[in-house]
């Protein structure tokens, strides 16, 4: 955790007797309404005039709500603002990292005037995720950004130190308030705040606590232990699956950590005798490799236990339906006995997946056959939402996750081990003549990925890729080539850069061939 504070000179008289100005930038779920009733309620019990107003963002993490608060000092009639403005105010709140740097983006965060109060904990953007490769944003830069850019900054996990106290974040970011001093009031004026609330209030000072403490530099609070009891997705095969661990460590020692997230991977897709496959096809690398930090089977064992678990609606329905999903639900959200929870899934099934659950010649049938995937999309494709805090959802998706042992017979198993046969086949047959290139082929599997149209478009750049590789293949930089061939297809979504690199290797090829 990083916690960065540097305390204000006092200020002038001029500066003490001006309106304050302070902006909350919450992300939906993270309490700034909450968080913003309890500034208030320090202020009016104070005897300040206070208004609040709030901007509301876009859902699904597109965008943060803006909550602006004013303080009057004593005595003094006030003429509030509806909404910030840049380089005019006072404190900051972030309630994410990102959007502590889109804050300083808009001119909220000025060196002359504002304490910004931020937690460098991630909740991805759907900007973020929707990039086919890493398309997280650079914290070190915002860091950078901030550390200029704030006259005061407090900086640190409030997410994780509330999470502990079995609270959430308004709380923790409160206490780094009022620790911060940038407001004139008491640190039990703000306890007071939360009191008066009545919900939650015992995990909420808790959460307080800890912010006060991070901010303030002070010893927080000991962590509550959450009562979640969670079972081993693997604790039920027993010495079955001890034995595979046993294989396991007979590995290379730099690609064991791998090889055991990737064999209790599958074993938590399938069953035993699937993991048992995983470490068949790893051992076969590993007695080929000869480097000694083992690269060639850390990517086996990473990128075929990837290909292996992949998703269908088998298990989609299995991981809404799991107990450790729901107990982790009631931990982040900090359910207690008394509070009922809502649980809406959201499901849009094409015909390919119907398809795909049929068995293995009747579901190649019907997907050859227009008229059926026709009728089948006419049935079935259109979007659900299948509440599973009900009994009649909860079943429904109870027992499609059931069908985990007739995985093995679908239609969409049989597609995905020929799939996969296909390009174990390829990987080994550059392995003697281009280990590098083999690997790096190996490290294409990672353009496949979720379900759906996301699975398809995945596939797509995949085929289109190999194509490319086998068009350089035999080169002396056929790997370096086959990198950037993968890099470009992970750049964009439309697969304009892979276009663009697919074109350039054709012109050197055509200009090479006598």
């Amino acid at each position: 955790m990083t916690v960065q504070s540097v305390f204000l000179p006092t200020q002038g008289d001029d500066t003490a007797r001006a309106i304050t100005k302070i902006v909350i930038m919450a992300v939906g779920g993270q309490g700034g309404g909450v968080l913003t009733g309890w500034i208030e309620s320090v202020a009016r019990s104070a005897g300040r005039a206070v208004q609040a107003t709030s901007v509301a963002g876009v859902a699904q993490r597109t965008g943060a709500t803006i909550y602006y608060i004013e303080l009057a000092p004593e005595g003094v009639t006030p003429v509030f603002a509806l909404s910030p403005s840049a380089g005019d105010v006072d404190v900051l709140i972030a309630a994410e990292w990102m959007e502590a740097g889109r804050a300083i983006q808009r001119g909220f965060v000025t060196p002359d005037r504002t304490v910004l109060v931020a937690s460098t904990h991630r909740a991805l953007a759907v900007s973020e995720k929707s990039v086919p490769g890493d398309g997280i944003a650079d914290g070190d830069a915002v860091m950078a950004a901030a550390e200029l850019a704030a006259q005061r900054l407090v900086a640190a996990d409030f997410e994780q130190l509330a999470v502990v106290q079995g609270s959430v974040i308004s709380a923790s970011l409160l206490g780094a308030l009022a620790g911060s001093c940038a407001l004139p009031f008491a640190r039990a004026a703000f306890e007071d705040a939360i009191l008066a609330s009545g919900k939650g209030v015992e995990a909420s000072l808790r959460a307080f606590a800890a912010g006060f403490a991070a901010s303030s530099g002070q010893a927080g609070p000991e962590p509550v232990k959450a009562d979640v009891s969670v079972q081993s997705e693997t604790a039920s095969a027993g010495g079955a699956y001890a034995a595979l661990e046993a294989r396991v460590s007979a590995l290379p020692d730099a690609a064991k950590a791998m090889a055991t997230a990737g064999l209790a991977k599958v074993v938590g897709f399938q069953d035993v005798a699937y993991g048992a496959d995983f470490l068949d096809r790893v051992e076969a690398f590993a007695l080929r490799d000869r480097d000694p930090d083992a690269v060639l089977t850390k990517e086996a064992a990473k990128h075929i236990a990837n290909a292996m678990a992949y998703d269908d609606i088998i298990r989609v329905a299995d991981a809404k339906t799991r107990a450790t999903r729901l107990a982790r639900i009631d931990a982040e959200m900090a359910r207690s006995d008394g509070q009922t929870l809502h649980l809406t899934e959201y499901f849009h099934p094409r015909a390919a997946e119907i398809a795909g659950l049929l068995p293995a010649r009747l579901g190649a049938w019907i997907e050859a056959s227009e008229s059926w995937m026709a009728r089948l999309t006419h049935w079935f494709d259109r979007g659900r939402r299948v509440r599973t805090d009900r009994l009649k959802g909860f079943v429904t998706l109870y027992l499609i996750a059931g069908l985990r042992g007739y995985r093995r017979r679908t239609h969409r198993h049989a597609v995905e081990q020929a799939h996969l046969a296909r390009w174990l086949d390829l990987v080994w047959g550059y392995l003697d003549s281009d280990p590098e290139l083999a690997t790096e082929v190996l490290r294409c599997r990672r353009l496949i990925k979720g379900y759906s149209d996301t699975h398809a478009r995945g596939l797509s750049k995949f085929d289109r890729v190999l194509t490319g590789i086998a068009l350089v293949a035999g080169r002396a930089d056929a790997a370096d080539w086959a990198r950037r061939l993968r890099e470009a297809a992970l750049r964009d979504e439309e697969g304009k850069a892979l276009d663009g690199a697919l074109a350039t290797i054709q012109s050197f090829t055509q200009e090479e061939t006598p």
